[in-house]
This record gives structure tokens, C-alpha cells and sequence, in this order.
């Protein structure tokens, strides 16, 4: 393997990377400003989306605290909204699971939608990638959206209120999340899965501190599982 064919699949990953900066920034953004809002001062932002670097869990843990809800619930809501990485480490393993220990543990907290939606087609369409192809697109696809995501969060947190409200970056959220289901709803067995968390989460909006998200979830991956179940049964043998 030469060094560079590695920097080529790295660029490549960059540039597969790099539209999802269009989202990523108002979402960080986003976050900062209404974390400030709602009491966290720059350190604690920048603490949170470093840590955490989790978009979705941490405003719904964020909405949680301002909520004042408990911290186990404020815990269990947020592992429930990530609960999607752990699936999404299960399928990386196969293409990723050989690397060191230390390069796991980067591969693990650098595991975000963009980075598997992406590596995971890439991997699926070139199985003739070696390992370390794979981690130099992996690293590609992270280089613009991960500093994006410190960046904007920090530039959020400094300017705070005084991102004009005509921006709309509230916007960024649904889009984000759009962007990498919609491609992912390819078996119908992922189409029963979606549309069964959003049913029972519009149905289930009564229940206190978001907890009604968690049941949610739950009973999408049993209905999703089972229908996978069913449609392995049909297939001629």
C-alpha cells in the first residue's frame, strides 16, 4: 500500500465529507447558542459537544435539564437517542474491526451519523479496500466535519443570542437527520422501524421528562427485528 494511494481515499473521504459541513455548522451553531440560553457558559458548551460530540443526544439531554428532570432520566433519554451507535458499531466491525486497540478507541468516539453513513456505503461498495484504506477514509470524512462541529459550537456559545433569528438554524436539526435516514430506509423491515417510532412518539408525547421516546424506540427496533424475522422466513432457501 502505497502512502499515496492512502492520501488519495483520504481526500476522497474529504470530499464525501465536506457537504454534510452545510448541516453540521448551523446544527453546532444551533446548539451553542441555545445552550447559553439556557444557562451553560462557554467551558460546559464546549465540555458538552467535545465529550459528547453527539448532536441529537445532547439537546435532548440539554431540554431535559432545563426541564429539570432527573438525572437518571436526563441519562437513560440521551443512551436511548444514541442507541442507534451501537448498531452502528456492530456493522462497522466487520470492515474496521481488525485495527489496533488506540485506533478502536478514535474509530469509537469519532463513530457519528456522518461518518457511518458514509463509511459503511463506501465499505459495502469496495470490499477491496484494505484496513488501512479504510481508516484514511474514515479520517477523511471526519477532517471537515468534526473541527466544523467544535468550531460552530464554540461560535455559538460566544455569540449566543445575537445570531439574528431570520437564520432560522433550527432548521439544520430535521435536515441532519433526514439526510441520513432516508438513504438508510432500504428494506422494509427499516420502513416499519420508522414509522413506528414516529407514530408512537407523536402518540406517546403525554409522557413526562421524553420518556415517551424510550418506549418509543424500544417497540420500533422489536417491530423492526420481527419483521426482518418474517421476511428471512420468505426467502426461497
Amino acid at each position: 500500500m502505497t502512502t499515496s494511494n492512502l492520501k488519495s481515499v483520504y481526500w476522497k473521504g474529504v470530499r464525501d465529507g465536506a457537504p454534510f459541513i452545510l448541516v453540521v455548522i448551523p446544527f453546532a451553531l444551533l446548539f451553542g447558542v441555545v445552550a447559553t440560553e439556557a444557562g451553560l457558559n462557554v467551558a460546559e458548551v464546549m465540555g458538552f459537544s467535545v465529550l459528547v460530540i453527539a448532536g441529537a443526544a445532547q439537546f435532548t439531554a440539554l431540554q431535559l435539564m432545563v426541564d429539570e428532570a432527573p438525572t437518571v432520566i436526563i441519562l437513560a433519554t440521551a443512551l436511548a437517542v444514541n442507541l442507534r451507535m451501537a448498531m452502528y458499531s456492530a456493522s462497522l466491525t466487520p470492515y474496521l474491526g481488525q485495527a489496533t486497540p488506540w485506533q478502536r478507541v478514535l474509530i469509537a468516539y469519532f463513530l457519528v451519523d456522518q461518518s457511518y453513513a458514509l463509511g459503511h456505503a463506501k465499505y459495502e461498495s469496495s470490499p477491496q479496500m484494505t484496513l488501512s484504506e479504510r481508516l484514511a477514509y474514515y479520517a477523511g470524512v471526519l477532517s471537515p466535519v468534526a473541527p466544523g462541529w467544535y468550531g460552530a459550537s464554540l461560535a455559538g456559545a460566544l455569540v449566543g443570542t445575537a445570531i439574528p433569528p431570520v437564520f432560522a438554524l433550527d432548521f439544520a436539526v430535521p435536515i441532519t437527520f433526514l439526510a441520513m435516514i432516508a438513504p438508510a430506509l432500504r428494506s422494509l423491515a427499516h420502513i416499519a422501524a420508522a414509522a413506528t417510532s414516529v407514530v408512537l412518539t407523536l402518540a406517546f408525547f403525554w409522557m413526562p421528562y421524553g420518556t415517551g421516546l424510550l418506549a418509543a424506540a424500544l417497540v420500533a427496533m422489536i417491530v423492526g427485528a420481527q419483521v426482518e424475522q418474517v421476511m428471512a422466513r420468505r426467502r426461497p432457501a
